[in-house]
């Protein structure tokens, strides 16, 4: 009998923003593949009954490559086992949910995605910065950072330097100098405000707010860490931090 895997978004940070149907799905799995992101709270409460295996990406470390990851599902539900990818945010933004989700079905194995709240709205939120508003921001843009160093980008540039939205780039950290320099050379305001939001929901939360043109030197004498929301837009000047 064929198992089942559920690719679960456990949301920004903390118990009190898993969803119910997440609860209640990890309560049920007899295998849970989890990484860090979803947080030590929400670790810490995993059933005991469950097996739990890391499969993290940190420091450029990969615990497992996301294609064993995958073949590792694959493998499990075969063996009828109900399997939880588990994941920090939600599964298909920047969570490679939907690659996961075209191997299980190739593979002929059931499969759901349980959403989850992303770090890209909620993060900036719980610190009163609103990716959208009236006065502001008619839409937002989410972009991942981790790509900027490749020679050919997939991002246009070009039109998001110009766009009028509110900008949110996850996994930035490493790539804010190209980041910078590609926006200001494309055309964006290099006094355009800019929010960096580290450990998002933690007590170890820090916000730091500066401008595009500013924001490399303030990345080198802040030091800032991931993992980290960055929001570029007018919408900052409403942080009252």
């Amino acid at each position: 009998m064929t198992g089942k895997v559920y690719l679960v978004g456990a949301g920004p940070g903390g118990l009190s923003l898993l969803t119910f149907r997440a609860r209640e799905v990890i309560d049920k799995a007899d295998v849970i593949l989890y990484d860090q992101l979803p947080g030590e709270e929400i670790l810490s409460s995993l059933p005991a009954k469950a097996e739990k295996i890391d499969v993290g990406k940190w420091g450029g470390h990969h615990t497992m490559p996301q294609e064993e990851i995958e073949s590792l599902m694959v493998r499990l539900a075969s063996a009828g086992k109900n399997v939880v990818r588990l994941k920090g945010g939600d599964p298909f933004v920047f969570g490679r949910g939907g690659e996961e989700m075209e191997t299980l079905r190739a593979a002929g194995i059931p499969v759901e995605a349980v959403p989850g709240i992303t770090s890209g709205i909620a993060v900036p939120e719980s610190v009163g910065i609103p990716v959208t508003h009236r006065d502001f921001a008619s839409s937002v843009t989410f972009i991942t950072g981790h790509e900027s160093e490749k020679e050919e980008s997939a991002i246009d540039w070009a039109w998001l330097a110009l766009s009028p939205g509110t900008i949110v780039i996850y996994m930035g950290v490493k790539n804010i100098p190209q980041i910078s320099t590609r926006l200001i050379e494309n055309g964006m305001d290099s006094l355009t405000k800019v929010a960096v939001i580290e450990n998002g929901f933690r007590e170890n939360q820090r916000v730091t707010c500066t401008t595009l043109e500013e924001l490399p030197a303030k990345a080198e004498e802040v030091g800032f860490k991931a993992p980290a929301i960055i929001v570029i837009g007018e919408v900052v000047s409403l942080y009252r931090g």
